[in-house]
């Protein structure tokens, strides 16, 4: 008598896997997921690392994502496009909880304190998910034993597009890990560039016309007191670091400290 032998397809073994433990979607285009944390990551907040699925050809797929969360956190959290015919994110805009995401656990990045000297005030400049290594340094304890002030300059197409940041920013203060480090430290400038919001326009123009520095009460940016972190779109990247070197500002590096740094890596 011949037995029967169920033959069942093998799940492929993701490398490098973690768990998705929470996703949120914002909107059409935005969402953000946490997943769990290799026992060997270590890095430093503002760093980025190589995360991804398996594609089609049975390769892994992968892509520099900030991470969101803070160094000291049990996981990990990113914050996304949604890009409809993206080769990783029109996969990755449809995880759900339990599922599994590959995270290259080898952080790299220059938006970290230790490229920057010391100083009085630090602006942090994004636009979309830019926002993301900057959600990870306003969780961080020494941001805010390092600047006396901390500026988040957020700009994006629409309101609904900064809720991300908005919600983060606004759990702060009443934060029982980190609040009494933020207290009346950080200091939130969203605007819109196509929806009618309460500040509109392109953040390089209100930097430049001084626009913020009057809205904040502040002086105009100056390299002795002031630092600059910059993560968006390359033409962002490019006007921002215009404005810094114009005012005096020298770009820094992890191994020579200055002024200002931008962030090169895009995800995809």
């Amino acid at each position: 008598m011949n037995e029967q032998v169920n033959v069942t397809k093998a799940k492929p073994v993701l490398p490098d896997a973690q768990t998705v433990t929470k996703v949120t979607h914002y909107t059409d285009r935005l969402f953000s997921f946490r997943v769990t944390r290799p026992q060997s990551l270590r890095f430093r907040s503002g760093e980025f690392v190589m995360i991804g699925l398996m594609g089609d050809n049975g390769k892994p797929l992968l892509r520099a994502y900030s991470i969101a969360s803070p160094s000291w956190d049990e996981e990990l959290e990113f914050y996304s496009i949604k890009v409809q015919d993206g080769p990783l994110t029109s996969k990755l805009q449809n995880i759900q909880v339990g599922d599994e995401v590959i995270v290259r656990p080898k952080p790299v990045g220059t938006l970290v304190l230790d490229a920057l000297l010391p100083a009085k005030r630090m602006y942090f400049i994004a636009t979309g998910t830019g926002i993301a290594p900057f959600a990870s340094l306003m969780r961080d304890p020494d941001l805010y034993e390092r600047y006396d002030e901390v500026i988040m300059c957020h700009t994006c197409r629409e309101v609904a597009e900064l809720k991300y940041g908005a919600d983060l920013v606004a759990s702060l203060a009443d934060d029982p890990l980190i609040g009494e480090f933020v207290g009346d430290k950080l200091k939130y400038y969203p605007t819109t560039t196509q929806e009618e919001s309460q500040k509109m326009g392109r953040i390089t123009t209100l930097l430049k016309d001084g626009t913020v520095a009057a809205d904040l009460g502040l002086p105009p940016l100056n390299p002795a007191t002031d630092r600059v972190m910059i993560c968006g779109s390359m033409g962002l990247n490019v006007d921002i670091k215009e404005i810094c070197e114009n005012a005096g500002f020298t770009e820094g590096s992890n191994s020579s400290p200055a002024e200002f740094v931008l962030e090169k890596a895009f995800v995809g």
